[in-house]
């Protein structure tokens, strides 16, 4: 959608800028009225695009312009220039596009197009897409199927009770209170029926045959397909301590999960937070928002050193301290009891909450039990298809051949999932594209945003520049001299250009 605002910026563009103004690659901002619009020069051609990001409202004048999309600089979402349609997750929605002629040495923007229509499909398709999973990769497979111009049935089997949402938001706003519920569905409740996508909630799969092309549900049922996407995600670990099993003891996974802890966290005055992960430390953040007390309690000496390195873990342990977050690390939590916890060192810690943020595993048992290929994850070649003819696998679950690393490996990302579903979706279509997307997240502390690029397991060599205390940095993870990584913190542009490097280097 275009941005209308109370107070537009820039030229006219309607009344038009000089061509020999515009720098090809750079966006320029202006309006049509009271609409933000960018125009963007690549060799002889001008675009005119809307100006915000459709995910969360990000200044597409401050993006990267790559070949012929933008990218936001917030999140990484980027969109067609040529039809605004959005090529790359978080955004789901299109932005507008405008008309733009030359008048002499004019460059001028005209009427707004008619929403991009997709071409007929051609070739063979699948009778049926059947989808395992209402998460990320599979909810965002669904609408780039229909995006795609597949006009085939499409189910998804979600084991939740709740519609696709913006899991993100479950630790970071939603669960601090400052974003209302209506924010997290991904679509609103209309959609899936306009879409004429088949959501079924609380519909969980027990058994595959990939010879017969058959699911068979807990309930009984059975539904067929044509093509299978397996998007079944990860489950949060809840670690065997003594009292872990009583009610005040959560993890974090679900909107129903987000919910319970916020219910509990209104009666409560304290809470514990067991391990220092990122979802560990933005539930603490969240936690400490809502006034909590708020301890935690983590192995490791520096939280989060084994991805970020020890400076940039230090940097996020004194931003939560600073808020009143006491940290207990180097230890673990030895029992839960109705209100305290024991600490290994021997202290013990008021608990009216806890919360356990220690890691997730993949939901594999329903591929195993189709015999398809596992090994730390569910293997699936470069263009996300399993081992069974007709099934294909994203998000959480997947261990894909990297080309940036040249290894196979398995990431947790939100954005990493949402990509996989799209490429899924095209690939089930015929596309033969491969998942070459280099991984992104984002980790939000209070008002300190973290973005990562890339994938760096191990690292023999990290660069600083900036200044990590005052959060103004860039931070590259490199081996044998290879760089494997970049992570920002206050530095967007410096991120997105870092995911374009990366692109173009391979193993």
């Amino acid at each position: 959608m275009g941005s209308t605002n109370d107070t537009v910026e820039g030229p006219d563009l309607a009344q038009g800028v000089a061509y020999g103004d515009l720098k090809d690659g750079e966006p320029l901002l202006g309006h049509v009225g009271d609409e933000a619009v960018i125009l963007v020069r690549r060799g002889e051609a001008v675009f005119a695009v809307g100006a915000t990001c459709s995910h969360y409202g990000g200044p597409l004048a401050e993006g990267l312009v790559v070949g012929d999309t933008v990218r936001c600089p917030w999140h990484h979402a980027a969109f067609c220039l040529r039809t605004g349609v959005p090529l790359r997750a978080p955004a789901l929605n299109p932005v507008d596009c405008w008309d733009v002629r030359r008048d002499g040495d004019r460059v001028k923007v005209a009427a707004k197009r008619e929403a991009f229509a997709p071409p007929k499909l051609k070739g063979d398709v699948p009778a049926s897409v059947v989808i395992v999973g209402g998460g990320a990769a599979g909810a965002v497979a669904a609408e780039t199927l229909r995006r795609e111009g597949y006009e085939g049935p499409i189910t998804i089997l979600s084991a939740d009770d709740a519609p696709p949402c913006d899991r993100p938001n479950l630790s970071k706003d939603y669960l601090a209170g400052n974003a209302p519920e209506e924010w997290i569905p991904l679509r609103p409740a209309e959609f899936h029926q306009a879409q004429k996508i088949d959501l079924q909630l609380k519909a969980r799969v027990s058994a595959l045959d990939v010879d017969a092309r058959m699911v068979t549900l807990e309930d009984g049922r059975k539904v067929g397909y044509g093509a299978l996407l397996l998007a079944t995600g990860a489950e949060p670990i809840r670690l065997p301590t003594p009292g872990a099993d009583q009610p005040h003891v959560h993890t974090l996974r679900s909107l129903a999960d987000s919910r319970a802890i916020i219910a509990a966290a209104e009666k409560a005055k304290s809470a514990v937070v067991i391990g220092a992960s990122f979802i560990g430390l933005e539930v603490a953040a969240s936690l400490r928002t809502r006034g909590l007390d708020v301890h935690v309690v983590a192995p490791e000496e520096v939280p989060m050193a084994k991805v970020l390195g020890p400076d940039l873990g230090r940097m996020v342990q004194a931003i939560h301290t600073e808020k009143g977050v006491q940290f207990h690390l180097g230890q673990t939590v030895q029992q839960i009891g109705a209100g305290t916890a024991t600490l290994s060192g021997g202290d013990t810690v008021k608990a009216d909450l806890v919360v356990m943020g220690v890691g997730v595993r993949p939901v594999l048992a329903l591929a195993e039990q189709a015999g398809l290929a596992v090994d730390r994850g569910l293997v699936v070649n470069a263009q996300l298809r399993t081992s069974a003819p007709g099934v294909f696998a994203a998000g959480d679950i997947v261990r894909w051949p990297d080309p940036h690393t040249g290894e196979k490996i398995r990431v947790e990302h939100w954005v990493v999932a949402e990509r996989q579903g799209q490429t899924a979706a095209r690939n089930i279509l015929g596309k033969a594209e491969p998942f070459d997307a280099v991984p992104f997240f984002w980790s939000q502390h209070y008002d300190v945003a973290i973005h990562y690029t890339g994938h760096a397991e191990s690292w023999d060599a990290i660069e600083v520049e900036g200044d990590i205390a005052a959060h103004d940095c860039k931070v590259s993870y490199r081996r044998g001299g290879k760089l494997l990584a970049v992570a920002t913190v206050g530095r967007d542009a410096a991120n997105l250009a870092a995911e374009r490097d990366l692109e173009g280097s391979r193993a």
